[in-house]
């Protein structure tokens, strides 16, 4: 009988190494990526999730790519935090189109302790009540916040480091790189799983990429879910006017995601809706299996579902439905 040895997960990847991936002849680098894929996660699998903004706009962070920015005139108004109810209801009705992950999203520079945040802790529990896996995104934590989240049920904290640490100052200036890595220390310690990744398209190199790529490869261990976005332009931010990447530029980041970090879910985020359906589906070829199901991201578009699902069942691609992802059984219809 012939056996497979397993690729060595690596936390020592350096940029050179992960630059010249991103130089590959295309088609050499998404065979890798498939390769590897298929060594170490369901064939044919996409995990469903949707995502809801629960606290919209006003925020005083000045990230450069953002209309929820209070720095900026952009067509994003401040609303208050959705209702406990209301959010459940939000991940029920996603539930009974398919998704299998709630990601939430509070525009706000930090957690604070209060009624606020014991919200975010109820709304935490009655996801994991419906079998949904929860995520949240909402800023720099504190330790003993992340242990409430974790003893809360959360399965994964979203907080990207967006770019690489050299041109971050160009992007933010309102919280440093190393805020970033602290808030995803406290995450680990607690015991969440960790979803992290970047934006592409916002005007850096491509050696910032590499470099991004690097300190998420180098983290021990991985982060179990990796998104990666390209901009979505919005007139009111300084990135308005910035150039829309070409589709190519996406597969690669998703290619050299799945190679450097074989274990994590790669998340085809913002930016999809650009996409058309074959720039998608070589995504999917490049190692992402997971995508963000619904009409709408925070407050910018995304595809439709029926589109999704059309797409998916086209491509002959199955739900990741089960907390197991070793177990998925549901099709499209």
């Amino acid at each position: 009988m012939v056996t497979t040895t397993l690729p060595q997960i690596r936390h020592n990847w350096t940029v050179a190494e992960i630059q010249t991936l991103l130089h590959q002849p295309l088609m050499d680098l998404v065979y890798e990526a498939q390769t590897i894929h298929r060594q170490f996660q369901p064939h044919n699998a996409i995990q469903l999730a949707t995502l809801l903004s629960v606290k919209t706009g006003g925020c005083a962070e000045n990230c450069a790519y953002c209309p929820q920015s209070a720095h900026y005139d952009t067509d994003v108004d401040a609303q208050v935090t959705m209702p406990v109810d209301k959010v459940l209801a939000v991940a029920q009705a996603a539930q009974a189109k398919g998704a299998s992950r709630f990601c939430m999203g509070w525009a706000w520079r930090e957690i604070r302790d209060g009624a606020k945040f014991d919200d975010m802790l109820t709304m935490v529990r009655g996801v994991r009540d419906l079998g949904m896996e929860a995520c949240v995104t909402a800023g720099m934590l504190t330790a003993a916040q992340a242990t409430r989240l974790a003893e809360a049920g959360l399965t994964a904290y979203n907080h990207n480091l967006d770019t690489s640490p050299e041109f971050y100052d160009k992007i933010i200036t309102t919280r440093t790189y190393g805020e970033r890595l602290q808030t995803l220390d406290r995450v680990r310690q607690a015991g969440i799983t960790v979803c992290c990744g970047g934006i592409i398209g916002m005007g850096e190199s491509i050696g910032d990429r590499a470099r991004m790529l690097q300190i998420l490869s180098s983290l021990e261990p991985h982060p179990e879910s990796v998104p990666i976005n390209a901009l979505v332009a919005v007139e009111g931010t300084p990135l308005a006017e910035q150039i829309p990447i070409d589709p190519l530029e996406l597969v690669r980041m998703c290619a050299v995601a799945r190679i450097t970090m074989p274990h994590a879910m790669v998340r085809l985020s913002a930016g999809r809706n650009n996409l058309n359906r074959e720039a998608q589906v070589l995504c999917f070829l490049a190692g992402a299996n997971s995508i963000f199901y619904g009409d709408k991201l925070l407050t910018t578009g995304n595809p439709e579902q029926d589109s999704d699902r059309q797409l998916l069942a086209d491509i002959g691609a199955v739900p990741l439905t089960s907390l197991n992802r070793g177990q998925f059984t549901s099709e499209f219809s």
